[in-house]
């Protein structure tokens, strides 16, 4: 797979995650070379394309296999810049009976990436407006299949982590 001219789709070793996706479990993959390169991010590990290691196809397979009776979705962060190969993964997910979902820092997506998930997070991380956990973010947590807007559910774990 080409991303950008390069030849590769790197991913950190996955985790296993439980606060990204409400109501999940989530195998995720922290894909690198991203071009976004938002003010303040958290990730700047993950901006070179030649960080982590190539996510193949066997490879992936293997973590769907390994992982599959302990989690239900498949969770990237970043990745879209790569579509082809995004897509590729997102479809084996969905074959396996995964949820899917992809944080992005971007605002929306294509509709062919779109199709493939379950839920997405958009909009990039504005320190001054907080993520998914403040009511005055600009990110957004959606069920693509209802269009409902799902940040709620991160407003009531923060607030629940507080009491």
């Amino acid at each position: 797979m080409w991303c950008f001219g390069v030849p590769m789709f790197n991913s950190f070793e996955p985790q296993v995650l439980f606060q990204e996706v409400p109501d999940h479990i989530s195998l995720c993959f922290t894909i690198t070379g991203c071009p976004l390169r938002c003010k303040g991010c958290h990730s700047k590990d993950t901006w070179p394309s030649s960080a982590g290691t190539h996510l193949s196809d066997d490879r992936f397979n293997h973590y769907l296999n390994q992982y599959s009776q302990y989690v239900s979705c498949v969770l990237f962060f970043g990745g879209e810049w790569c579509l082809e190969a995004l897509c590729s993964k997102l479809k084996k997910a969905r074959e396996s009976g995964m949820s899917t979902c992809l944080y992005t820092g971007l605002n929306d997506v294509p509709d062919t990436l779109k199709s493939l998930l379950t839920y997405i997070k958009t909009g990039p991380y504005i320190r001054t407006l907080g993520g998914l956990e403040n009511p005055n973010t600009n990110q957004r947590f959606i069920e693509l299949a209802n269009g409902q807007v799902l940040n709620i559910k991160f407003q009531e774990s923060s607030l629940n982590a507080t009491t």
